[in-house]
């Protein structure tokens, strides 16, 4: 555009002044338009109409004709058409002149200037950008190519490398300002920031203002035609022309149209074909064909090649007995391995015709109609790997792998144990109505208190001045105090629980508290805690004076917690969730968990609420032990499964153990080293390797280590309860044949 145009002007000031330019002539028919040939390297004038008139080229064609177009070439060209100059020019007037063409006398002449002046000096553009000088042109035309337009040397303009992704333009829109004014020119692709006046014209645009910030819309209207009736008319102009004669611009292309139609170079549209089209989707198996491209392209499944059985001379081993036939006339249809009964046939001819031909066809253009259009990717899998890669038990020591000692002195069920903090000692309570001291060491029996009843839980207080057990018979809760090991601590007991002082005034209480007589001290019985209901469980707090007891009882008062230094009774909870069946503290925090048959709670004691539900997926949990650091608990259930809850993992179960074959009675945790242990009616202990790490994003690692046997079951029972020594990687067991066991 600006080359025409500075063309056009060079043409215009260095022509003659009594030269008049040929007047713009209708454009040629495509038929009527003549050759042109390609610019001469010397000095040749354009070839011109041979009628006599002037030619009927426009001035920007002239200048095409004329040699003056050399804006856009190389600078080769441009060093060719100098050296023409130099031979076709006149050296006194410093003109070119064309030389006249051998034809017809009507060809004309022009001298033109050659002066060497910038002819983009004086161009009067009015675009922005002048670096692409496409013009007004569609830039889809260039998508393909890597520029977009040409300079005014008639050079390319290269598209800048766009090599930025999706991050860098996300951190640019993070870390740049004005990356919220930053808009791309179509025309150059170069990124430009608009100005706070181009802002301020787009957001008045988008709020539907106008462009101009001066222009007023609502600006008083000036009638152009007043109200009152004239006689004469405001205007009086007459008709134009061209409203009554027709035009002879639509009349000329009309007529090329028509002639174009008439050439064959405008087709007519065709009418489309409104019959469906059908491809046969295995056609061809070719890459190179129209379905072949396609990437998702299923192949058509292949059929399966004849055997030795379908011979008509098969081997006879192929050839089925009269048994075998009589079996394959009673199976189903679909329980066949062969569809047809193999026959020996002398020779080829002998052959008849096949009688489920149709039907075999039939089934075949089933597959192909029917075949799954979906790829099925196999993926080469060792059965070896879908095993979890677990140490060996051998690196997981030290554990429990053999039985030392047998403590024998009961002569009924065993049904629970608990061993002192120091693990010097051990208590044991049993049905035949006796609660025995041991020494761990030597399985000697110390002491033998007889409580008159069922003993069905008993508990040694866990601080180590505190030299106290918890024996729950029948009804009530008795502490005795052994009088075992140092005899500071004994007294120092003792003295803790005659210096407590009973208030003025009594409280109501779910619990009766009742001294000991002399005599009653005498066989190491202190205090009795009596209830209204059979006591099932008794649990210590880890500092020794808190106390929780489960209740055979339905409703709220299920669970009781009773301080031992003030001699206080309370119920923790105004409604009941089920029957209870564990209870245990929190080793550090003030949380309380309560199992029922179908769910293990979890209190926040000083908030009073509820924390968690936790759900274990088990018909009745029967034992529970909770982790030393708190975050993990077992539960042990009737239906022969173990179940491993993360705290902070989900109120889901994170790992189902389903070791043993019978019900599990008791479940428990070492204090110090990463084992846990659960005993089961099947008479045997597992002892497990459960670590947990402190990093919270890696999970516990579970690895059953040991099956302990020794116990023989009696009543259909085994194990009743397991328990850790508190310093060495010790298990003690009680079970129904009367017996404590330790394992080391």
């Amino acid at each position: 555009m600006a080359g025409a145009r500075g063309t056009r002007n060079a043409e215009a000031a260095t022509a003659r002044p009594g030269k008049r330019l040929a007047d713009p002539e209708p454009e040629l028919e495509p038929e009527h338009e003549p050759e042109r040939d390609e610019p001469s390297l010397f000095c040749t004038p354009a070839p011109s109409l041979g009628n006599g008139s002037d030619s009927g080229v426009s001035d920007s064609e002239e200048s095409v004709f004329s040699g003056l177009e050399d804006s856009g070439t190389d600078s080769n060209e441009d060093s060719a058409a100098e050296g023409e100059d130099e031979i076709c020019s006149d050296e006194d007037t410093g003109t070119e002149k064309i030389t006249e063409q051998a034809g017809p006398p009507s060809s004309r002449t022009e001298v033109v200037s050659t002066q060497d002046e910038d002819e983009y000096a004086e161009d009067s553009s009015d675009e922005e950008d002048v670096r692409n000088t496409v013009g007004n042109v569609p830039l889809e035309w260039y998508d393909d190519f890597p520029h977009v337009g040409y300079d005014l040397d008639g050079k390319r303009i290269y598209k800048p490398l766009r090599t930025r992704d999706e991050l860098d333009q996300f951190l640019d829109k993070i870390d740049d300002p004005d990356y919220w004014r930053t808009v791309q020119d179509r025309m150059t692709g170069r990124d430009m920031r608009l100005t706070d006046e181009q802002m301020a014209l787009v957001q008045r645009l988008q709020r539907g203002q106008f462009g101009d910030v001066n222009f007023n819309p609502y600006e008083p209207s000036v009638d152009f035609f007043s109200g009152d009736l004239m006689i004469h008319p405001v205007t009086n102009r007459p008709a134009d022309k061209r409203s009554f004669i027709p035009s002879l611009l639509e009349k000329e292309k009309v007529s090329r149209m028509v002639h174009a139609i008439k050439m064959g170079w405008i087709q007519p549209r065709r009418p489309r074909d409104s019959t469906p089209h059908f491809y046969d989707l295995w056609a061809q198996e070719d890459p190179n064909a129209v379905l072949g491209r396609h990437k998702m392209h299923v192949p058509a499944p292949k059929l399966a090649l004849p055997g030795h059985a379908e011979s008509y001379n098969p081997p006879p081993e192929y050839l089925p007995s009269e048994e075998e036939r009589l079996a394959w006339e009673q199976q189903e249809p679909e329980e066949r391995k062969l569809n047809f009964l193999p026959r020996r046939f002398p020779s080829l001819r002998a052959v008849p015709a096949y009688s489920r031909f149709i039907h075999e066809r039939f089934e075949r253009c089933l597959d192909l109609y029917l075949c799954p259009r979906q790829r099925k990717m196999r993926v080469n899998v060792d059965p070896e790997d879908l095993i979890p890669k677990l140490p060996r038990p051998r690196d997981l020591q030290p554990f429990p792998t053999c039985q030392a000692l047998v403590y024998r002195g009961h002569n009924d069920l065993v049904r629970c144990i608990s061993v002192s903090p120091g693990g010097q000692w051990l208590v044991s309570g049993s049905d035949d109505g006796s609660v025995r001291f041991w020494e761990v060491a030597t399985a000697r029996c110390m002491r033998t208190v007889t409580v008159g009843g069922v003993v069905k839980s008993v508990a040694w207080n866990p601080h180590p001045t505190i030299c106290l057990v918890a024996a729950a018979v029948e009804d009530t809760v008795l502490l005795l105090n052994p009088g075992l090991g140092d005899r500071l601590v004994v007294g120092s007991t003792d003295q803790l629980l005659s210096a407590f002082t009973p208030p003025e005034e009594p409280t109501l209480q779910p619990a009766r508290w009742l001294e000991a007589s002399e005599k009653e001290q005498q066989d190491s019985l202190r205090l009795r805690i009596c209830h209204s209901k059979p006591v099932t469980q008794v649990t210590w707090h880890g500092r020794g004076d808190y106390m929780a007891v489960v209740l055979a009882a339905q409703g709220h008062t299920q669970v009781l917690i009773h301080q031992l230094s003030r001699r206080r009774s309370q119920s923790p909870f105004r409604r009941s969730h089920g029957q209870v069946q564990h209870v245990a503290f929190h080793p550090t925090r003030p949380f309380l968990f309560v199992a029922s048959q179908r769910s293990v709670r979890l209190y926040h004691l000083l908030r009073q609420e509820l924390t968690k539900k936790l759900m274990p997926n088990c018909k009745w949990v029967s034992s529970m032990a909770v982790h030393p650091a708190g975050d993990n608990i077992i539960c042990g259930s009737y239906d022969s499964k173990l179940v491993w809850f993360d705290l902070d993992l989900s109120t889901k179960p994170y790992k189902v153990l389903r070791h043993h074959k019978k019900a599990l009675r008791a479940v428990a945790f070492h204090p110090r080293y990463p084992l846990f242990a659960s005993g089961s009616d099947d008479g045997s202990v597992i002892v497990c390797h459960g670590m947990v790490y402190n990093d919270l994003l890696q999970n516990p690692l579970l690895v059953p280590v040991k099956v302990l046997k020794g116990h023989t079951l009696t009543r259909d029972l085994g194990v009743l309860d397991v328990t850790f020594h508190p310093t060495q990687p010790w298990v003690f067991s009680s079970g129904s044949d009367s017996t404590v066991r330790l394992f080391t």
